[in-house]
């Protein structure tokens, strides 16, 4: 039976992250015999309350307009598998691609996008707020499940995979960890551009789902027109919606992933990259689109800004979002007792705000609601 290292050296190519090379743990650790440091980082995630909260946190729909709709849960699972095929596909640790995956969006607060905006406008002069830093945070203090030190204890590679996670709408900055050793891994990179497969792809599906888009809509985008008219040639898509809308959405994942793995592999022989280090070295990301993809997908995002994000079901959400999450904020500043004391606890010795930000980041869509009913409903009981 092979160890974790043998078994690496057999299958992942020479510019792979490999196990036995991380640069280790915050707080060192015993490693298990033959599960590798990206397989437990992985499963501490996984079991993480962080993670579980997820589940009811907002993808684009409020988790009360639907059962079929994607939550941030639901999200972070289908960039997990993206991340696994295109890991395999170029020969690299489909562990860590998982666990860098898995952890992208711990620390998005409720509301989506809508509930980060909120978050940094309140905490402007005082830190800011942005989810992948907020992540950070999560899997280095505020979870605490171990009694030898505070967070998840995440090998350096993983908290990396965090901290450097940039999509159109992630910018998290420099400066985050306690060394940097150049480019982020291919692991890394390769999750970021999953990330941005993923939304396009199910927002497209639950756009069509909940008729806010239609396939007439979508023809504006290059990349849907040309698997649209592919389809219209096969008489067995014709008139099943369901089926249509399906494999539309399979076309558009496989057209992506397809195009990543061509050019990366193409970027990886240009730049002449045969170990890690030159991955580090490399002067910019190699796991990308090529050109025209990129304006394809570009394209694809706008479509969706202008007719799914601004419509008017989702941005009346969000006005609901900014007042209930602003209305929160300025209770527990006002009274910072309000928020249990164990939630306190866990920020350590941040200020006052900071520790309302972990704790209002970690609600879910329905307990954010259930905590401004209890505040500010007289009819509610306390």
């Amino acid at each position: 039976m092979l160890n974790i290292t043998d078994f690496e050296d057999h299958i992942l190519a020479p510019y792979a992250q490999r196990s036995a090379h991380t640069l280790g743990r915050r707080f060192p650790e015993i490693e298990h015999p033959w599960r590798g440091p990206f397989m437990r980082d992985r499963d501490r995630v996984i079991h993480s309350s962080a993670f579980r909260r997820l589940e009811f946190k907002t993808q684009v729909f409020v988790v009360f307009e639907g059962d079929y709709y994607r939550n941030r849960l639901t999200h972070t699972i289908e960039v997990a598998q993206i991340s696994r095929t295109i890991a395999r596909g170029l020969g690299l640790n489909e562990d860590l691609a998982e666990a860098i995956a898995l952890a992208h969006d711990l620390g998005h607060p409720p509301f989506g996008h809508t509930g980060e905006h909120v978050l940094h406008d309140l905490m402007q002069g005082h830190g800011g707020f942005e989810h992948n830093r907020q992540s950070l945070r999560i899997v280095e203090q505020l979870e605490t499940r171990y009694p030898g030190f505070p967070g998840l204890n995440l090998s350096f590679e993983v908290r990396e995979g965090i901290a450097k996670h940039t999509t159109t709408y992630d910018t998290p900055g420099s400066g985050l960890l306690e060394l940097d050793p150049g480019m982020p891994t291919l692991e890394a990179q390769l999750v970021n551009v999953a990330d941005e497969i993923t939304y396009c792809s199910h927002d497209v599906d639950d756009g069509l789902q909940s008729r806010i888009l239609a396939e007439d809509d979508l023809r504006e985008s290059a990349l849907c027109r040309d698997i649209l008219e592919t389809m219209d040639r096969e008489d067995r898509l014709r008139g099943d919606r369901t089926m249509r809308h399906y494999q539309l959405i399979r076309n558009l994942i496989d057209r992506q992933v397809n195009d990543l793995l061509t050019q990366a592999r193409a970027n990886i022989k240009e730049q002449g990259v045969e170990t890690l280090d030159d991955v580090r070295s490399a002067p910019g990301l190699l796991v990308s689109f090529s050109p025209e993809m990129g304006c394809a997908a570009q394209e694809l995002r706008a479509l969706l800004m202008k007719r799914f994000y601004r419509h008017h079901r989702v941005v009346s959400m969000a006005v609901k979002a900014t007042r209930i999450l602003t209305a929160l904020f300025d209770a527990y500043l006002g009274d910072l007792d309000l928020a249990p004391a164990e939630s306190r606890a866990r920020s350590g010795d941040a200020p006052p705000r900071r520790i309302i930000c972990d704790y209002i980041a970690g609600m879910t869509d329905r307990y954010a609601m259930a905590e401004y009913s209890r505040l500010f409903d007289v009819d509610e009981r306390l």
